[in-house]
Formats: C-alpha cells, sequence, structure tokens
C-alpha cells in the first residue's frame, strides 16, 4: 500500500469502510482523490465489501437471530478495517481483495 498524500486522504480511505459502498463511490468519483494511489484501493475494497455485507445481511434477515448477528459482525468488521486503515496497517480483506485485483480494479 502506498502512504496517503495528506491527512485528509487517510482520514477518508478510513471512513470508507463503516460507510461502504457509498462513501467509497463518492470517493472515486471527485477528482482530488479518484487517482490518488493510497485512497483509490481502499475505495474499490470497501464498495466490494460493502457489496458483500449487504447481499449476506440481506439474505440473513430471514433468520431472525441470525439476522441480528450478522449485523453486529458486520459493524465489527467495518469497524476493524477503518481503523488498521487510519493506522496504515496493510492488510487484505480475505477474497475481497483477491477477487478486486484478479478484475484489475487495484
Amino acid at each position: 500500500m502506498e502512504t496517503p498524500t495528506s491527512d485528509n486522504h487517510r482520514l477518508l480511505a478510513a471512513l470508507c469502510y463503516p460507510l461502504s459502498p457509498i462513501l467509497g463511490v463518492i470517493l472515486l468519483l471527485i477528482e482530488s482523490t479518484k487517482g490518488d494511489p493510497f485512497v483509490k484501493p481502499h475505495a474499490v475494497q470497501s464498495i466490494a465489501l460493502g457489496v458483500v455485507l449487504l447481499i449476506v445481511g440481506t439474505v440473513s434477515t430471514f433468520i431472525p437471530f441470525l439476522g441480528c448477528v450478522v449485523l453486529l459482525l458486520a459493524i465489527a468488521v467495518t469497524i476493524y478495517y477503518a481503523v488498521q486503515t487510519y493506522q496504515l496497517k496493510a492488510f487484505e480483506i480475505p477474497v475481497v481483495t483477491n477477487s478486486c485485483k484478479q478484475q484489475g480494479w487495484i
């Protein structure tokens, strides 16, 4: 991973995860962040993670207790990745990162 060009970009990259997939899409559309080598991979990963979590969350709502557990896990996972990003720690999200790399998005 690259280092952020500013503290604002570091914060925006970290916020991509808890506010995914919306903020990731917005950051990829904004001129000042879409080409940033630190923000772009996090924005793409957060979009993919957000879509996966939305699908799993939607499917799991049909089983009442499971829906609550999945929701809590999704919140915990997104906060964990946000903290890792803000602390500049390199990480890969299982399956999501490899899929994004294979598609050429990162």
